[in-house]
C-alpha cells in the first residue's frame, strides 16, 4: 500500500515542478531549478516537523509527504546537470555560486520549514 501513496505523491509533486518550470524566466543562472529545490527542502522540513510533534501523522501521510510530494517535487538530478553543464561549459563562477546557493539555500530551507512546523499545533 506504501507504493500507492508513493507513487500518488510522487505524481503531484512532478505536476508542481513542471508548473514551476513554466515561468518564463530565461537567465544563465538555473533560476527555477534553484528554486525549487529551496522550496523542495523548505517543504520537507515543514513535514518532517510537523511529522515529529504530531504523533498523529500517519506513516502513509508520510509517505505520501515526504517519500513521493518532496521526492517527486525536488530535482536533484536536474541540479546536478545544469552544475555539470556551467562547469563543461568553463563557467566556473556561475558553476560554483550555483553548488554553493543550492547547498546553503536548501539546508537553510530544512530549518525554516522545520521552525514553520511548530507554528502547527
Amino acid at each position: 500500500m506504501g507504493f500507492l501513496f508513493v507513487a500518488l505523491g510522487g505524481a503531484v509533486g512532478a505536476m508542481g515542478r513542471y508548473a514551476i518550470s513554466l515561468i518564463p524566466c530565461k537567465t544563465a543562472f538555473p533560476t527555477l531549478t534553484f528554486i525549487t529545490n529551496v522550496l523542495g527542502a523548505i517543504l520537507i522540513g515543514f513535514i518532517v516537523g510537523v511529522a515529529e510533534s504530531k504523533n498523529d501523522m500517519s506513516p502513509n501521510a508520510v509517505l505520501f509527504l515526504k517519500t513521493g510530494v518532496c521526492g517527486g517535487f525536488t530535482t536533484f538530478s536536474t541540479f546536478s546537470l545544469e552544475t555539470y553543464n556551467l562547469f563543461q561549459n568553463k563557467d566556473y563562477v556561475t558553476g560554483g555560486i550555483y553548488a554553493a546557493l543550492s547547498a546553503a539555500c536548501c539546508i537553510f530551507g530544512i530549518f525554516i520549514g522545520k521552525k514553520l512546523a511548530l507554528l502547527v499545533k
